[in-house]
């Protein structure tokens, strides 16, 4: 393993210095802008300014790399990155920031991409699934240390921005000073949502929703913090948390959605979801001390909301030929996309209306609704027999972090199943 690990050391080393940059920014910039005073709908607007640059990413970037380069385009990338946080500090404006957000989700989509494409051709089958763990601990780690960093530089000063400015810089250094080769071309999405709704409806619908959540919670997790009171430090721990509750109920819901019907397991963790955040939505909150029962709702929320991406993915590749494994995965990524631009306009309502609790109504309704759906669908169509579905991978995208770009798909350890031959107009999610 060691052998395998030191040759990509500086990808990975790169890889943490990125996510702790991402990790500042994602907790200091919603805590700024309620500072500012920006409305709750500026600050959807600017959560939805992230997730566009982000999709976006995915169609531009692999156009770019072809033209340039893989380090070129990784090295103006991460300078991008540091101008654009760097400017979000000069221009203390909504319109300013969503711009400059846009600029940054391109910026982080592209830098992830040029990565995991260098992973995974640095890498054979045998030691696929290991390096995956591995990518996907830095990851965690990086974004745990940046929200942490509030703690010690004040969100009100310029520092929080130039601290994130830094570390984009330092992720720079050691690919740009590392002699890998450089990996072939990226991966480009092909985006068919006919094709995809034939597939599985209820992996299409889910998936949107799913990226609704998530962007609901990126946006509006530190300002919800904020609304109720929460300190600086409580506001990591409650990011830190949820982040927690995902990993630790992401591997079990997946094995267990491998032995049933996996619309099953998305009705309970739908109606867990909708349940915890509604219960987290009323519960009144010590803004000094939360105490354990709050922090015990963050981790379950976390363990339900999330996990469901994982499961619907692979839903949807339950029905899909091995060989279009990568573009129906990329492609829900898209989808996926899309929700988490809706969820951030949609949360800012929620909040203006029913205050801080606004956010947990709107993760709970559209848990409810992914529930709903993949209930109604069990009573059109047949579940897909055991030895006909692919095995979860953990690729569930960690709250305040992105879903994966489509070299995160072949990146990860390829199952093979004997799927059975599904005529195209079948329909059977």
């Amino acid at each position: 393993m060691t052998r395998t690990i030191l040759p990509i050391l500086a990808l990975f080393t790169s890889t943490f210095f990125l996510l702790v940059g991402g990790g500042v920014q994602w907790i200091v910039l919603p805590i700024r802008a309620q500072m500012e005073a920006f409305s709750t709908d500026a600050i959807g607007i600017i959560g939805l300014g992230w997730a566009t640059g982000f999709t976006a990413g995915c169609l531009i970037v692999p156009r770019i790399v072809r033209r340039v380069g893989h380090v070129r385009a990784f090295s103006s990338l991460l300078a991008l990155a540091a101008i654009a946080i760097l400017v979000t500090a000069m221009a203390i404006n909504p319109i300013a920031w969503f711009a400059m957000r846009v600029v940054s989700g391109l910026c982080f989509s592209g830098s992830y991409m040029i990565i995991e494409s260098w992973l995974n051709e640095r890498v054979g089958n045998e030691s696929r699934g290991a390096l995956f763990a591995i990518y996907a601990m830095i990851t965690m780690a990086g974004v745990m240390t940046g929200q942490y960093v509030i703690l010690f530089v004040d969100p009100g000063s310029q520092t929080a921005f130039m601290v994130a400015a830094i570390l984009f810089a330092l992720a720079i250094l050691p690919t740009a000073l590392s002699t890998a080769q450089s990996p072939q071309a990226l991966t480009e999405v092909r985006l068919n949502i006919v094709e995809l709704y034939r597939n599985s409806p209820v992996a299409l619908i889910g998936i949107f929703l799913a990226g609704s959540i998530a962007g609901a919670w990126q946006s509006f997790a530190p300002v919800f913090g904020t609304m109720s009171g929460l300190s600086n430090v409580n506001v990591a721990n409650v990011m830190a948390i949820v982040m927690v509750g995902s990993i630790l109920f992401q591997y079990p819901m997946g094995r267990i959605s491998d032995k049933m019907d996996r619309r099953i397991v998305m009705i309970v963790v739908g109606i867990g979801g909708a349940l915890v955040c509604s219960f987290a939505a009323i519960h009144e909150i010590d803004g000094n001390n939360p105490g354990w029962l709050f922090f015990g709702l963050m981790m379950l929320a976390g363990g339900f909301i999330y996990p469901i991406y994982t499961i619907l993915v692979a839903h949807a590749n339950d029905h899909a030929d091995p060989a279009d494994y990568v573009h129906v995965s990329a492609s829900m990524y898209l989808i996926y996309g899309m929700g988490s631009m809706a969820g951030p306009i949609i949360t800012a309502r929620t909040t203006a209306i029913f205050g801080a609790g606004g956010m947990f109504i709107t993760i709970a309704a559209m848990n409810a609704m992914i529930a709903a759906y993949a209930a109604w669908r069990m009573t059109r169509r047949r579940r897909v027999k055991p030895d006909e579905t692919t095995s979860v991978q953990p690729i569930a995208p960690l709250p305040g972090q992105t879903p994966q770009t489509p070299q995160t798909f072949e990146l990860m350890p390829s199952p093979e199943p004997d799927v059975a031959d599904v005529p195209p107009t079948e329909n059977y999610g």
